[in-house]
């Protein structure tokens, strides 16, 4: 599941975990089938060499599990979640020094699939989301924030991340063929003040710029792809947690995102 510390955006996964053991996820918590369907979880790169491809597992999502709220678990579960060296939780779940009100520290599981895994990306909790900020400069005032605010934020980063992750499956999709198990998130990364050059165009045009955007680098069956994600304000936030309008496109890295790219602006002209 990079931003700047004002925008409900996926960059606070970047903050570090100590290492720990991996974590399954609980028993009968959903899961994504990707094994079950006869997918590879690991799969060939394309290139030259026949070694297998595998990603480094990302330290904040190493023991990610251990948070994700189910329905079926067990109300003693956070009591699992202590380092057994110290009996405290990772420092990125460790409330900050004058705190003004407690924070949940479960995690969501996204519909997202990691590359390389069985195991889906997960989210921040909202302890990991605070901790984020104030890393970034933050500096919270009374009047600034509350616990309710820290609670839709995070669902307004979910939602957004979600949108993000529907929107590019739409364009992978033109792949189905070549990729039948669909693709999985390798790495993001936050780039709110790098404005793409379409984001730029549409401000020369009078339209506003982007209040932040992400890269995404997905696996296409041993393909990297990188897609482009510019985030603009669309107003109130609805019933869905739902206010962000998402630009998401493949970057112009090669001859198969240009044709992507030209086949759908062809169709969405003549349509």
């Amino acid at each position: 599941m990079g931003l700047s510390a004002s925008t409900p955006t996926a960059a606070v996964e970047t903050s570090n975990v100590s290492d720990h053991q991996t974590v399954s996820p609980p028993s009968r918590c959903p899961m994504h089938k990707r094994k079950s369907q006869g997918c590879p979880i690991s799969v060939e790169p394309s290139g030259p060499t026949s070694d297998s491809k595998t990603y480094p597992v990302p330290a904040h999502q190493d023991q990610a599990y251990q948070y994700v709220g189910c329905p079926f678990a067990s109300a003693q579960a956070n009591k699992k979640n202590l380092d057994p060296s110290n009996l405290m939780p990772p420092p990125n779940q460790t409330p900050s020094p004058d705190q003004p009100f407690a924070l949940s520290t479960i995690r969501e599981e996204s519909s997202i699939p990691r590359a390389d895994s069985e195991k889906k990306w997960v989210y921040p909790s909202e302890q990991m989301f605070w901790n984020a900020m104030l890393r970034k400069g933050w500096k919270w005032k009374d009047e600034d924030i509350s616990q309710k605010d820290m609670y839709n934020i995070i669902k307004i980063h979910n939602q957004n991340n979600e949108q993000a992750w529907k929107e590019i499956l739409k364009w992978e999709a033109l792949h189905a063929a070549e990729c039948p198990c669909g693709p999985s998130l390798i790495r993001f990364g936050g780039k709110a003040k790098q404005y793409s050059p379409r984001a730029r165009i549409r401000s020369w045009m009078g339209y506003e710029l982007p209040f932040d955007r992400h890269d995404w680098i997905i696996n296409r069956c041993g393909t990297e792809v990188r897609y482009v994600i510019d985030y603009y304000d669309g107003g109130q936030v609805n019933k869905d947690y739902q206010f962000t309008t998402l630009d998401v496109r493949p970057a112009l890295d090669s001859f198969s995102a240009v044709w992507d790219r030209m086949k759908v602006a062809w169709w969405r002209w003549t349509s």
